[in-house]
């Protein structure tokens, strides 16, 4: 019988480093799939149509959460964030190792599903630094980036529910970490 694909998911507050960090990982480990997520937020400067996301209107989401065709969804900092059912089961099945970057409530939901998963939450190195790095994006508003710090604490506090967890504070060693991990897990 066939070995299935692993199913990894990765979470963390925004700012902490968890984009650069996956895409470093996904040029390092080959065997590894990145599952596009879905969303109804605007496109950030460079970002492209299925590649960084695939980005649909609300209707369009919502239609698609009446129909049971997400695996996990979320609403977070006022857009809705996605991934399909169908894509991922249809990988997994195919052997293939899956790697999602989603937040902690769409993390939860898949954890409560009848789907294994390795699951990696990334930390920033202290509150203060995830603040930092929000400012210098320079892409929010001092009262998204407020809003975003709210979240991030209550994000944080649910590390502890997560098979393992990295401190980005040196990006050389959290990718190092992460990528350890990642090829562990598939190996057993």
């Amino acid at each position: 019988m066939e070995k299935k694909g692993t199913l990894f998911v990765i979470s963390a507050p925004s700012g902490a480093g968890k984009t650069t960090l996956v895409g470093q990982v996904l040029k390092k480990i080959p065997q590894l799939f990145y599952s596009i997520s879905h969303t109804t937020r605007k496109p950030r400067t460079g970002e492209i149509h299925g590649k960084d996301y695939y980005f649909i209107d609300e209707p369009e989401f919502q239609t698609l959460i009446d129909q049971d065709l997400w695996i996990e969804w979320a609403q977070v900092h006022g857009n809705f964030y996605g991934t399909s059912k169908a894509f991922v089961t249809k990988k997994l099945e195919a052997g293939e190792n899956i790697l999602l970057d989603i937040d902690v409530q769409g993390a939860k939901q898949i954890m409560n599903s009848k789907l294994g998963l390795v699951s990696v939450f990334i930390l920033p190195p202290s509150i203060e630094v995830l603040r930092q790095r929000l400012e210098n994006r320079g892409t929010d508003s001092k009262t998204v980036i407020s809003h975003r710090m709210e979240n991030a604490q209550l994000e944080i506090d649910q590390q502890s529910a997560y098979d393992h967890v990295i401190v980005n504070d040196e990006i050389d060693q959290a990718i190092a970490d992460l990528c350890s991990i990642l090829e562990n897990e598939m190996r057993s």
